[in-house]
């Protein structure tokens, strides 16, 4: 076997981290596919231990391929609802169930998250599929979500346990809410709020005012374990380019900026706080070059996911199941 395929090259990763678990072809030029049924019994012990999956090396000639091998775990694949950042259904024959990730400008990056922490339902299952590496930048990087609870400070996890309050101001400064909940219909968004646990607010101008308490720590279903499973720091003010912020303060003002976080209660959490935060989720981060035909599945409760800026071409396309939640707790 290519050495490239039997060893990963991690470029930052904390002491005694086992993510990504490397996978890679019985033989040069395996079919992804044909290798699910040899491959099944690891892949969910090591999303159970490690938290994470890393195929490389295997033949995944078409989005349909890499569609069939998300769908083989035993679950339909889930719709891209109430998102928080711009996708696109990538267009596929049999493809249903595959996006684009996030499609924020290259320069960018997106900080580490759990795939839709920020409400009370989510997927379980993740799969990113590298159809074109960039040739600069453009990891996907991952932490453990267990280190990463373990790792916090104590003081910011009693303090979050109680749950984050996310606002949300839908409108020409964020994503527009009828992309968000797939519909132009009033009804239908009133309707899909009331059933998530979602208090809303027209307002003027054919906007929309959301607020939602959810979870910031939760435990994982099958391993028992406290994970440190929220975005608040990707919805926080804080998040915002200091340039950015100002402007969106002196316009609209603190309640009304595209989108905020605060404390169970309601009251202001600090800058300060979030750079606590910060500071563990980049502490306990896993970073490696994507190679083209990769395909990478987590756990999405037990290993948050990013987005390195890039340059030149990129393509990673996303596909999620398994729905799990708490829309009874709160």
């Amino acid at each position: 076997m290519n050495e490239t395929l039997t060893r990963l090259v991690r470029s930052k990763a904390p002491a005694g981290s086992d993510l990504p678990v490397l996978m890679t072809p019985a033989h040069a030029g395996e079919d992804l596919l044909s290798a699910v049924e040899r491959l099944r019994p690891q892949i969910e012990e090591s999303l159970l231990l490690a938290g994470g999956v890393l195929l490389r090396g295997f033949s995944v000639p078409a989005v349909e391929t890499f569609q069939q091998f998300a769908s083989s775990f035993g679950h339909p694949l889930l719709k891209y609802e109430f998102a928080s950042t711009p996708r696109s259904a990538v267009s596929a024959s049999t493809g249903a169930g595959v996006y684009t990730s996030t499609e924020y400008p290259a320069h960018q990056s997106i900080p580490l998250h759990n795939e839709q922490a920020y409400t009370r339902e989510w997927p379980m299952k993740i799969w990113f599929h590298c159809v074109t590496a960039s040739p600069e930048g453009g990891e996907t990087p991952i932490a453990d979500s267990r280190a990463v609870y373990r790792r916090m400070p104590g003081h910011i996890r009693k303090r979050f346990e109680p749950g984050i309050l996310y606002v949300r101001n839908f409108g020409e400064m964020d994503v527009p809410w009828q992309k968000v909940f797939n519909t132009e219909s009033r009804a239908e968004v009133q309707a899909f709020c009331e059933r998530s646990g979602i208090s809303w607010e027209w307002k003027d101008d054919d906007g929309l005012r959301t607020r939602q308490l959810c979870q910031a720590v939760e435990t994982h279903p099958v391993t028992g374990e406290q994970v440190w499973f929220n975005q608040a720091h990707l919805f926080h003010i804080s998040a915002r380019e200091a340039e950015e912020r100002e402007v969106l303060e002196e316009i609209y003002g603190i309640e009304n900026v595209p989108r905020n976080t605060f404390f169970a209660d309601g009251s202001t959490i600090s800058d300060e706080i979030f750079d606590e935060v910060r500071a563990v989720l980049d502490a306990e981060t896993v970073t490696f070059l994507w190679d083209e035909g990769d395909v990478l599945m987590l756990d999405n409760m037990l290993v948050a996911h990013a987005r390195s800026p890039f340059k030149g071409p990129r393509k990673v396309i996303v596909a999620m199941a398994e729905p799990h939640g708490n829309l009874g707790r709160f």
